[in-house]
């Protein structure tokens, strides 16, 4: 007993010893951690705070189904996502767990059926200072060792036996307790079903952020290598006018100077490019090591019509936003939930039944029941066929005041779900104007960074002919090339932000699909 009453604090060996000191796990030969204390078999870590290398935990490998010389499309990246992103499949198994609650919930309507079947073998031993011998039909008594009549002092009996029973239990009327639980296990699958829509429109909107970022990187790569070509343009012809007598050696250092800037934004413009490639990869939910093209979609031209969602377009978003259908059906099954509650003071009609067949002779006065105390109820000392059927009304009295505590919360959850319906219906008209205010912005920037372009093209074409001919002066030159590089980076970025602006308000006004551009671009060429 001693040793056993150690057993549950003996579990800290297997804890870190000290809060200022490594600790020393059991580890595998592959270099799999294993539970309890450490250092006791397999390999032994070196000291410090890092851990082995589990070998048997390894990377993903490249996705087989993605075609590396295919440049995929927006919608069938989509596709891809819908399929390998990790929270789709999370968001239909919980629908299919919130339907199979349904399922238990009307499992309350029909009968249940138990059987059961005991078996067992008993000894029973005679050994006392006073005992009841039968022999012949006379009884003698045994007292303090002296034998009356006739007899024996010790004895034992041997007996086994079984019995099989089949219970039921069939609740017929509880004032519609089970009507409200199944009607709030419905709404609550109700909302399961609505989140899983809303997690195939996050991955959507999540593939279309990442498609545009990382075609917004690639575009910016395009334009800093053509600076890089222009600076290199006007390096030439500052080292050809050193050459010709007409230039300094300050134009030509000035102008390498630009080239090597221009170098620089070209390596962080490809470190941009990377990086915004495995955040697809991640929104996608493929193998960061999976390669792939996208398709270019840097030359579709936008509607920048003006454009306005009216109330009733902004009512008619809200109504089909996710968020708001499922906080609406939590609702509901909140409300359901509180009626459920109150019909727990009501009674209940029920009927029970039991069918037995007992063999044996056990001689015994109860059955064993697991988590719950014995009573006597059959006797196996004698075969045996019985059946009992009841029918009652079960009316509860007093209970300490628990039912009006679970009351209690029922209607508090019942408050609180329908301050957070008011709350999500308010975000989400919020979230609807900011994301059309977002988009008109977007719009704007486009039409003024696309003229912006226009201009800072004519000028460096202007600036770096007049200083090719001898005219103008590097420093124009330079500030032309410049000022293009800008507004080239302003241009590609606004179209992006278009394009993103466009996707947030298809995500903010439920609506989004496999197309979240569609309305602010015509068809591609």
């Amino acid at each position: 007993m001693l040793a056993l009453s150690g057993c549950a604090t003996q579990a800290l060996d297997s804890a870190p010893a000290r809060p200022d000191a490594p600790w020393q796990p059991n580890i595998a030969a592959n270099g799999e951690l294993l539970p309890g204390k450490g250092g006791r078999h397999g390999l032994m870590l070196p000291p410090g705070y890092t851990l082995p290398s589990n070998r048997a935990i390894t990377p993903r490998q490249a996705d087989s189904g993605i075609d590396p010389s295919h440049p995929y499309s927006l919608p069938e990246l989509i596709d891809i996502a819908q399929s390998r992103n990790p929270s789709t499949r999370r968001a239909w198994d919980a629908a299919r767990d919130a339907a199979l609650t349904v399922g238990i919930a009307r499992t309350a309507y029909v009968p249940h059926l138990t059987a059961s079947i005991v078996g067992g073998y008993g000894t029973r031993h005679n050994d006392s200072n006073s005992v009841n011998i039968e022999n012949g039909g006379q009884v003698g008594n045994i007292v303090n060792g002296v034998v009356s009549n006739v007899g024996t002092p010790r004895g034992q009996n041997d007996g086994h036996g079984e019995v099989q029973t089949l219970n039921m239990e069939w609740l017929l009327f509880d004032f519609g307790k089970r009507e409200a639980m199944i009607d709030a296990a419905s709404q609550l699958q109700l909302a399961s079903n609505v989140l899983f829509t809303a997690a195939h429109q996050k991955v959507i909107y999540g593939v279309t952020l990442a498609f545009y970022t990382h075609a917004a990187a690639v575009a910016r790569a395009e334009r800093v290598e053509q600076a890089l070509q222009n600076a290199r343009a006007v390096q030439t012809a500052a080292e050809a006018r050193l050459k010709q007598g007409q230039g300094t050696i300050v134009d030509v250092t000035q102008a390498q100077q630009m080239t090597a800037q221009a170098e620089l934004r070209v390596v962080q413009a490809q470190n941009g490019i990377e990086n915004t490639y495995l955040e697809l990869m991640t929104a996608m939910g493929i193998a960061p090591a999976t390669r792939l093209h996208t398709q270019d979609v840097s030359g579709r031209p936008l509607n920048i019509n003006d454009m306005r969602m009216t109330d009733d377009m902004i009512r008619t978003a809200v109504s089909q936003r996710p968020d708001v259908l499922a906080a609406y059906a939590a609702a509901k099954a909140a409300r359901s939930n509180v009626t459920a509650a109150k019909a727990e003071f009501l009674p209940k009609v029920f009927v029970s039944g039991n069918v037995a067949y007992t063999t044996g002779h056990l001689a015994l006065s109860s059955i064993p029941s697991a988590g719950a105390d014995s009573s006597p109820t059959l006797n196996l000392s004698s075969n045996n066929f019985s059946s009992l059927f009841l029918g009652g009304i079960s009316v509860p009295i007093f209970d300490g005041g628990m039912r009006a505590a679970v009351l209690k919360q029922a209607q508090n959850r019942a408050d609180s779900t329908q301050v957070t319906l008011q709350q999500t219906l308010d975000e989400s008209a919020k979230q609807i104007v900011a994301a059309e205010n977002g988009l008109h912005t977007g719009l704007s920037a486009y039409r003024a960074a696309t003229k912006l372009e226009t201009a800072a093209q004519t000028s460096f074409n202007a600036a770096f002919t007049a200083y090719r001919s001898g005219v103008g002066g590097i420093t124009s030159a330079t500030l032309a090339q410049s000022g293009l590089l800008d507004a080239q980076l302003a241009q590609s970025d606004a179209y992006y932000a278009a394009l993103i602006a466009a996707a947030s308000l298809g995500f903010a006004t439920g609506a989004i699909d496999n197309a979240p551009d569609q309305g602010i671009t015509d068809t591609p060429p």
